[in-house]
């Protein structure tokens, strides 16, 4: 380790970028420094409390001078709650600096020219743009400065999100200000009633107690899911929450349970009982229904959601007359959204339910020209597939955070449909998938968007047409 890398303390670090996770980046000659809610433009002091031979990772003790960007964070919980990480930047700043990871990813990583890229879409609202909150029980309450774990009068429950790093402590969350009402009056009522009533928390080492989960879906029809996870079964229990929930939120119209004894908290393995309504709520996109079910996948940006599937789809140029793949279809939204421009769309998706959604969502609305299969695309994608349904004129993919699997992506190369509708929520497994694809094709069109304001996150279209 070099001498600057032994250094504890630096004085008067310049911030020059933000990384993932809303750490601001500096360097003290070539040591870079992760610097904990860093704006880049600060000047700063920063305490090193973890290094590695070529960067660290710090804190400011000092903010010497506060760059432009910077902005007073609204919620209460920030800093110590995992999301919303950027929410001491300006959204100007939010955006300007996702532009520039998108650009960055794939000039690094894909060797492709981005002076063309679009400038990013704006989310049209930055608070209560969520859909789906999932928060967590726990009996180990994450604790703030100045509260002792030795005081037996504290109460150590909490129904909140995890920390950071840590799967065992939850913080205790009092407002979100990213799903709109009724979840934080609902959590904030439920976490009452249920220490009231005597309930016990989860351990999540000991795996022990009662209470689990509590999963809240809105919708933009006015609908409300809520899903409550026990650890176990006692009837009486189960009916005394679940008749407070009821009673006290006539406007939920899809009251469901799960006893969950398994040691994760996964529930697509799970039955799902319905204690009052049907298992489903409904999102409207476009004037296209989709049933959404407690384990369905949905963007949960509803209203950003719209602007991304129409760039995907005016990326595409549909003329009316094209088959289109669609893979990793999901519950088939991109896939019914674009039915009707279209001469057919198969659409490829691992989870089986999600498939079984996609067929109802294209019955629904009476769309016929659709098809869905389930399977691991790289199993299901291969020769004898395309034989069978016809060589795609346009392939939209938009796949999980990982990316594509490198045999889904030579079949792409195999396949040599005219044009690839890329959509990523990871610019850099896509620059990275990318740099095999731009032997065939070219990047024509490129096209952020924000579907998830205060966080790093950004999601990025691309237009691949065959040379």
């Amino acid at each position: 380790m070099n001498q600057v890398a032994k250094k504890k303390f630096f004085e008067d670090v310049t911030i020059i970028d933000i990384a993932e996770e809303g750490k601001g980046v500096g360097k003290a000659d070539d040591f870079v420094l992760f610097v904990d809610k860093a704006v880049p433009g600060d000047i700063v002091d920063v305490q090193v409390y973890k290094s590695k031979k070529s960067f660290g990772e710090g804190k400011i003790t000092e903010l010497k001078q506060a760059s432009a960007y910077r902005t007073q964070p609204f919620c209460e919980h920030f800093g110590t709650c995992g999301g919303c990480k950027w929410q001491h930047m300006t959204y100007e700043a939010q955006l300007k600096f996702k532009q520039k990871s998108v650009a960055d990813a794939l000039t690094r990583l894909a060797k492709i020219d981005v002076t063309g890229m679009d400038a990013i879409v704006p989310s049209p609202a930055d608070k209560y743009y969520r859909n789906k909150l999932e928060y967590t029980f726990s009996n180990k309450r994450w604790l703030y400065d100045g509260e002792s774990r030795d005081n037996e009068e504290l109460n150590m429950n909490a129904l909140g999100f995890h920390i950071p790093g840590r799967f065992d402590k939850i913080l205790d969350v009092n407002h979100c200000w990213l799903q709109a009402e009724p979840s934080n009056t609902l959590r904030n009522s439920i976490r009452e009633f249920v220490i009231r009533e005597g309930y016990t928390f989860y351990d999540l080492k000991g795996h022990e107690g009662e209470l689990r989960n509590l999963i809240v879906r809105t919708s933009s029809t006015g609908e409300v899911m809520v899903i409550v996870v026990f650890a176990y079964t006692d009837e009486e229990q189960v009916k005394k929450l679940m008749s407070y929930i009821d009673s006290n939120f006539p406007e939920i119209t899809s009251l469901l349970y799960i006893i969950n004894q398994k040691k994760n908290d996964t529930i697509f393995d799970q039955d799902v009982i319905a204690f009052k309504g049907p298992e489903y709520i409904h999102e409207e996109m476009n004037g296209i229904k989709f049933r959404i079910g407690p384990k369905s996948f949905y963007q949960t940006n509803s209203i950003q959601a719209l602007k991304l599937y129409e760039i995907t789809r005016d990326f595409a140029g549909f003329t009316g007359d094209e088959l289109v793949y669609d893979l990793y279809t999901g519950a088939g939204t991109i896939a019914n959204f674009i039915a009707g421009s279209v001469r057919e769309v198969i659409g490829v998706e691992y989870v089986p339910s999600a498939i079984e959604d996609a067929k109802i969502n294209s019955a629904i609305n009476n769309i016929t020209n659709t098809k869905f299969f389930a399977g691991d695309m790289k199993d299901v994608l291969v020769a004898d597939f395309v034989a069978e349904h016809g060589k795609p004129d346009v392939i939209i993919t938009d796949p999980p955070r990982a990316g594509m699997h490198p045999d889904v992506v030579a079949r792409l190369m195999e396949i040599e449909a005219p044009k690839i509708v890329y959509v990523s929520c990871n610019a850099a497994t896509q620059a990275r998938d990318l740099l095999v694809l731009k032997e065939k094709y070219d990047t024509v069109k490129i096209q952020p968007v924000d579907m998830f304001p205060h966080t790093q996150h950004v999601e990025n279209v691309v237009l691949l047409v065959l040379r």
